[in-house]
């Protein structure tokens, strides 16, 4: 696990504790799709999102960037599918030398890439963050195994 936490994520995190009172593990600010994304402490996502997402535009709008949440969980496949959601993650499969695939229903497969490819790269900066791994690909189920 290769984390380190500036002062500039500490201060994130305790925001979202000041404003939602969740537990944030880490937090990565990542300038290039300009948002914040927290890893949140399991059981503490319904806490931090809010009812009906208050608490997200809340977060949003005193940081002034978009901010997007994912629930740690210390199995790497669940966590997988928490970066992925609200995509359907229907498989991991580990590849050689540390990678993985992530297979999703083909329905969710735009779900999945996002705009820009946003929610790729958030896998990309995420999964080795936590795990000895890193995203290959992002592939359609019926594709591969249908």
């Amino acid at each position: 696990m290769n984390r380190t936490i500036c002062f500039k994520e500490r201060r994130y995190i305790e925001e979202l504790r000041i404003l939602t009172k969740a537990t944030a593990l880490d937090c990565v600010i990542d300038e290039r799709f300009d948002r914040i994304v927290y890893i949140i402490r399991e059981g503490d996502m319904g806490l931090a999102i809010g009812r009906k997402g208050s608490n997200i535009r809340k977060m949003q709008r005193v940081l002034g960037k978009r901010v997007e949440m994912v629930e740690y969980t210390p199995t790497p496949d669940a966590f997988v599918k928490n970066v992925f959601k609200p995509a359907d993650v229907v498989a991991v499969e580990r590849t050689k030398n540390g990678g993985i695939n992530v297979y999703v229903r083909k329905s969710d497969l735009g779900i999945a890439i996002g705009k820009g490819g946003c929610t790729i790269e958030k896998a990309r900066l995420l999964i080795p963050r936590y795990f000895d791994l890193d995203l290959r690909e992002v592939l359609a189920w019926e594709e591969h195994h249908g």
